[in-house]
């Protein structure tokens, strides 16, 4: 990879963990970012980069474990009224998968995948989605975090077993533990 792709590519990950990292009224460009992964490739015609093998990502209070993170992005012309400025890659969305890990302050969440929606400020984790703010924990299908919001939905969801001929639904509920003190 020559100069330019490396250069390239470290812009595109400065902008997407400064988007996913901090909420809007803490943003701070001095924390640097660290990852890690076992591989990386850069794909300009998908505009994708790929990390894979025990990926770990840490700025500031937050970290991200996942087997494999993949960045979606593209670019976008910025305009200065009607003529173009300059042309910047914009992230459309993030997903990680296998073995989920994302944690921050007092908050963690665990599953077999994640998607954050950058034009939505979203992080959606799905299967087997775990989370926990401090002591107490909720589990579901999927669990949607509205980051601007600070809210987050918590989805059900069905199992489908079929087994000698037969085919049976199963209801999975949201579950939830609140511990008092």
């Amino acid at each position: 990879m020559n100069r330019t792709g490396f250069l390239y590519i470290l812009n595109i990950l400065t902008i997407i963990f400064f988007i996913i990292a901090l909420p809007p009224e803490s943003y701070s460009e001095e924390q640097p970012i660290n990852i890690e992964a076992d591989h990386m490739s850069s794909t300009e015609k998908t505009n994708t980069v790929l990390f894979t093998g025990d990926v770990y990502v840490e700025q500031g209070d937050l970290e991200i474990k996942s087997d494999k993170m993949t960045v979606y992005y593209g670019d976008q012309k910025k305009t200065d009224g009607k003529k173009p400025v300059k042309t910047t890659q914009q992230i459309e969305k993030l997903i990680c998968s296998g073995n989920v890990k994302l944690t921050r302050e007092g908050w963690l969440g665990t599953s077999d995948k994640m998607v954050y929606y950058a034009t939505k400020r979203q992080v959606v984790l799905s299967g087997n989605a775990q989370a926990w703010q401090d002591q107490n924990k909720v589990a579901g299908e999927k669990i949607i975090y509205y980051m601007d919001e600070g809210r987050s939905e918590v989805i059900g969801g069905t199992s489908v077993t079929v087994g000698g001929g037969k085919k049976s639904t199963e209801k999975k509920r949201v579950k939830m533990t609140i511990l008092q003190q």
